[in-house]
């Protein structure tokens, strides 16, 4: 993720690529040769890193699940109790995945059912519980919300920070001030509609 210092892996370059590949030109659409060239090895080459590109969709999809949830419960642990700073701090954190990975979003959208059965149901796992460390959050916030309410306005905010494929490049990796543009209105966004949760009832 874009908090990540250090050089990557020549296993973390090859999947950043054929992340980038199979969202711009889908799954099917890609040859190992295509990925290998990206990196700069041959396609045979990437077999001494993956059994192929199921293994490579796998170990995406599966992967950032894992790293969303594990960065959540990071931020849930360093947490002094405070429900406000806590769900800010998930939103900012959820921004940043957006705005970095927005291929990754397009990749779980288009190919989440071609892969194998178990590492679906993993992935929707993962899913769920990221979800509840959110719906956790947002209750303890604002306590007059019941869990099924809590449930849909963090389905709806996540839908809304997700959106980022569908925006220019420029305002989620090119341009930097454009970026932070993006970045300001998403969360700006995000705390509204969580915000609304504490108004009262409509007439």
């Amino acid at each position: 993720m874009s908090t990540r210092t250090d050089a990557p892996t020549r296993r973390e370059q090859i999947l950043r690529e054929a992340a980038r590949l199979f969202a711009e030109r889908g799954f099917h659409g890609v040859g190992v040769d295509e990925i290998g060239a990206a990196v700069g090895i041959s396609g045979p080459g990437l077999y001494r890193h993956f059994a192929g590109k199921d293994a490579m969709l796998a170990e995406l999809l599966v992967g950032i699940s894992e790293r969303l949830l594990d960065g959540g419960r990071r931020r849930v642990a360093e947490s002094d109790g405070d429900p406000e700073a806590l769900l800010a701090a998930l939103i900012d954190g959820h921004i940043d995945f957006a705005l970095h990975d927005r291929s990754l979003i397009t990749l779980h959208d288009r190919e989440l059912d071609r892969l194998r059965d178990s590492d679906r149901k993993l992935v929707r796992q993962l899913q769920r519980q990221y979800v509840e460390l959110w719906v956790a959050v947002v209750r303890a916030l604002y306590p007059g919300q019941t869990e099924t309410q809590a449930r849909a306005a963090v389905h709806a905010v996540l839908g809304l920070l997700n959106s980022t494929p569908h925006l220019g490049s420029a305002s989620t990796a090119g341009d930097p001030a454009s970026r932070q543009v993006t970045e300001v209105l998403l969360r700006r966004l995000a705390h509204g509609a969580f915000g609304s949760l504490g108004d009262p009832p409509a007439e």
